[in-house]
């Protein structure tokens, strides 16, 4: 397996910020995660449907068990849930058309559309990262956790890449690709990418976190990221199986009902978009130029990029 370190990215010259600042949303800064209230650290009750603003997956020690979980951001006090009682809306506002050139062509035809959540912050559209750092995580883990894609389960394809130098995409995880695949996320880090989605529907996307702890301890949580996309209801996301493991099957968790969806008024959920237009995919080479200069926003300090099947390390 490649190992490789991706550095925090200088700002740029006056001129091109300016111009990209005009050119597509700016990201905002990412919450503090380190600071956790006693309120933020006990996990939440309740399904809850998230569609707008900054939720992150990561590790935590929940009354002494390694979990994984997802940090809700959009309500205050922020609140760690588990996995089985979030849907992440990805609403036809996060509808792009996919670009051309052949770096790009893993997204399908250029004019084409994918559902992206993007690795800079979008007015109106979801913002998923991944993060190590709850507390006690950032404490007791030795170096680094190991995140792991070990099921993918969807109407369509599911790819997770950064944008890397010059706007090259560097993809993480490919569901289309053998499992299990892995990169590595170093204590006290908090990361953003690209969540990309080929179809509408329902997405099953499950993951894997390990770690060892100073005292030598192993540590190993699997849980299911449920991923309602486009013109459906998301609560349907709820009843949906769990993904399979170690194999991509598209349209396995979603039916044609699924795949085609209610009619619009049927949707409830926030951050649902009201326009069924398709956006300008405005994260190639200058979403990235932009990323890098609010340099904040992105904390990958140490990875490792995908294997499939535990490839050498």
């Amino acid at each position: 397996m490649t190992r490789h370190r991706t550095r925090r990215a200088l700002p740029l010259a006056g001129a091109l910020l300016t111009a990209l600042l005009t050119a597509a949303p700016v990201a905002a800064l990412s919450p503090a995660q380190g600071d956790e209230s006693e309120a933020a650290a006990k996990t939440g009750t309740g399904r809850t449907v998230v569609g707008d603003g900054h939720i992150d997956i990561g590790p935590r020690f929940d009354d002494g068990t390694w979990t994984v979980q997802i940090r809700d951001d959009t309500v205050e006090p922020p609140t760690w849930r588990n996995t089985d009682d979030v849907v992440l809306h990805v609403t036809d506002a996060a509808g792009v058309e996919v670009p051309g050139g052949e770096e790009f062509s893993f997204l399908g035809e250029p004019g084409g559309r994918v559902w992206l959540l993007p690795q800079a912050q979008q007015a109106g559209v979801l913002w998923p990262g991944w993060n190590s750092q709850e507390p006690e995580v950032a404490a007791r883990v030795e170096r680094e956790v190991t995140w792991q894609l070990t099921g993918v389960e969807g109407p369509g394809d599911f790819v997770l890449f950064l944008n890397g130098s010059f706007g090259a995409p560097q993809i993480l995880f490919d569901g289309r690709k053998p499992l299990p695949q892995e990169t590595g996320i170093e204590t006290g880090s908090h990361v953003h990418g690209n969540w990309a989605f080929t179809e509408p529907g329902t997405y099953l996307i499950e993951v894997r976190m390990s770690a060892t702890t100073k005292d030598g301890t192993e540590h190993e949580d699997t849980r299911t990221l449920r991923f309602s996309v486009g013109p459906q209801n998301p609560e349907r996301a709820f009843a949906a199986a769990g993904a399979a493991r170690g194999e991509h099957t598209p349209g396995a968790s979603a039916g044609e009902e699924e795949r085609t969806g209610p009619a619009r008024d049927d949707v409830a959920s926030s951050g649902e978009a009201t326009d069924d237009s398709t956006a300008p995919l405005w994260w190639g080479v200058g979403a990235a130029a932009l990323v890098a200069a609010v340099a904040g926003t992105l904390v990958w300090r140490r990875g490792r990029g995908p294997s499939a099947g535990g490839g050498e390390r």
